[in-house]
């Protein structure tokens, strides 16, 4: 076969023409040294704080000392793969995560990747994770409340929308039960929930996702999980995620709710991190700036003026005491930036009060604006009761001769606190508790003993969901109680304790040998 050289050169210039380059211009730097989730990197001058860079092999980092000389980079992945010597490129972006409806119902890692087995999550948005919380003039007063469907928080701490509620005691009080229930009472609401583990065994994280699907609160609710196996870096950055999540959603004028489980953890993750950065430790060896990590993340809380869609984000972060001391570091830290705190006491749990809520410690400095009225009305003075009742309690256990005022101030706190008590699971519609606390409150129960209390509750509810519904519909009116429903609360009242009448003649009776006695 022989060569035409007409053909080769015509190849060749079709080549010539056909050939298109492209630079790629980045600025790289290189890492002079690794391990223990903390990569240092020389050469990015230009590079952002928080900015994301991309090292070998894919693993992606985070910008968070910046130094004269070099950069100091947590690792979002494993590090395993990452040597000394190893180019890294700036994105010039900030950390970013998916956000939108299509994350309800999945648990995601913080950097929006699944967690749950199911396809990859297709979003149309992606957010910053930092970023800066709205200003006084965006926001409003919070005025609209957020059912629990706890009596006791509804009653004496309640929450409103666009509040950052803190729940804090030691482990195993029912902390996150706490926030559980209260996730599964948004199910017939307009609130979108984001619970966030932080530092949490991967059991624990289980049972709070089968518990939400059980109760059908999955379908409203996105799981940002970062379990005490992950990197302190992933834990470092789930909190400021799940905001971000829960933004998304009061930014388009609609409400939502971001559980913190558990800040304290988060703390511990982030002077892991600190240290090995060789930043200066403070106090508990925690670095100086360990107030704004979580004042910057709380204050994303808010319910945003009209203008903005009047949207909210409510925040319940957990934080973990050690021996019931809520004097320490990070517990007093989170105190003084959120709206009030429920305080969940040990003593309490055990003797079988749960939930455990101690009322003279816990507090919504916010909330009692957003309280429904007619709840107001019955429970304005329910807390200081308690907290007089538990006082005048320890008192009488040192035996002395008690007035008759007084006896009767302790059987109404007896029957008061058994009132307050709740399965987990089971939250209870505002206006049922309502019909509760007025019962207990008014003396309707006093002579009643105290183990068919619980007996007496199931026959309220029974009769509220059908003889008296309309009294239930009537109490949720913005007015209040106003004489008209007063008398037929009162009747009410009268009707369910007509159905247990021999009651009250047993405990009068067992009550009789006991004054002769004396």
């Amino acid at each position: 076969m022989k060569i035409q050289p007409d053909e080769i050169s015509r190849i060749i210039k079709e080549k010539i023409e056909k050939y298109s380059y492209q630079v790629d211009v980045a600025e790289v730097g290189r890492v002079i040294e690794v391990g223990d989730g903390i990569a240092r990197v020389y050469g990015l001058k230009n590079i952002m704080a928080s900015e994301l860079v991309l090292f070998d092999n894919d693993v992606y980092g985070m910008a968070l000392n910046l130094e004269e000389d070099n950069v100091g980079c947590i690792i979002l992945g494993e590090c395993d793969q990452i040597k000394e010597g190893d180019i890294v490129k700036r994105t010039k972006n900030i950390v970013q995560v998916p956000v939108g409806e299509e994350l309800l119902g999945r648990i995601i890692n913080p950097l929006g990747l699944p967690l749950d087995g199911k396809e990859r999550i297709e979003t149309k948005r992606a957010m910053p994770i930092e970023r800066k919380a709205p200003g006084v003039v965006q926001r409003q007063p919070v005025k609209e409340p957020l059912q629990t469907g706890l009596k006791a928080i509804d009653s004496m701490i309640p929450i409103g929308r666009g509040q950052r509620e803190l729940i804090i005691g030691d482990r195993q009080t029912g902390k996150t039960a706490l926030a559980v229930d209260t996730i599964i009472n948004q199910k017939d609401t307009d609130v979108y929930c984001v619970y966030v583990a932080i530092g949490q065994k991967r059991s624990t994280v289980a049972k709070v996702v089968e518990a939400l699907k059980e109760h059908n609160a999955l379908d409203y609710t996105v799981i940002v999980s970062a379990t005490a196996s992950v990197s302190p870096s992933i834990q470092y950055i789930a909190p400021y995620s799940g905001a971000t999540i829960g933004e998304f959603f009061r930014d388009q004028g609609k409400h939502s709710l971001v559980i913190y489980d558990d800040l304290s953890k988060h703390a511990i993750a982030y002077r892991q991190l600190s240290l090995l950065l060789r930043r200066p430790p403070g106090r508990e060896a925690f670095p100086g700036d360990v107030f704004y990590l979580h004042s910057r993340l709380l204050e994303r809380a808010s319910k945003l003026n009209d203008e903005l869609g009047g949207g909210s984000l409510t925040a319940l972060p957990i934080i973990e005491t050690q021996a019931s001391d809520i004097s320490t570091y990070i517990p007093t830290n989170v105190i003084s930036i959120t709206d009030g705190q429920i305080y969940l006491e040990t003593k309490l749990f055990y003797s079988g009060v749960r939930p455990a809520i101690n009322a003279g410690l816990s507090v919504s400095r916010v909330g009692g604006n957003a309280q429904i009225k007619a709840m107001k009305d019955v429970a304005g003075k329910l807390r200081m009761e308690l907290a007089q009742f538990r006082e005048l309690e320890a008192f009488a256990k040192f035996g002395a001769e008690l007035d008759k005022a007084t006896q009767q101030q302790l059987t109404r706190g007896y029957r008061l606190v058994e009132v307050l008590k709740q399965d987990q699971y089971v939250p209870i519609p505002v206006e049922k508790q309502i019909a509760v606390i007025f019962m207990a409150y008014n003396g309707y129960l006093d002579d009643l003993p105290l183990e068919i209390v619980p007996v007496v509750e199931k026959e309220i509810f029974e009769i509220m969901g059908t003889e008296y519904k309309e009294l239930g519909k009537k109490l949720l009116q913005p007015e209040g109680i106003n004489e008209e429903i007063e008398k037929e609360l009162h009747k009410f009242c009268k009707e369910v304790k007509s159905n247990f009448e021999h009651e009250v003649i047993k405990s009068s009776e067992t009550e009789k040998p006991e004054t002769k006695e004396k």
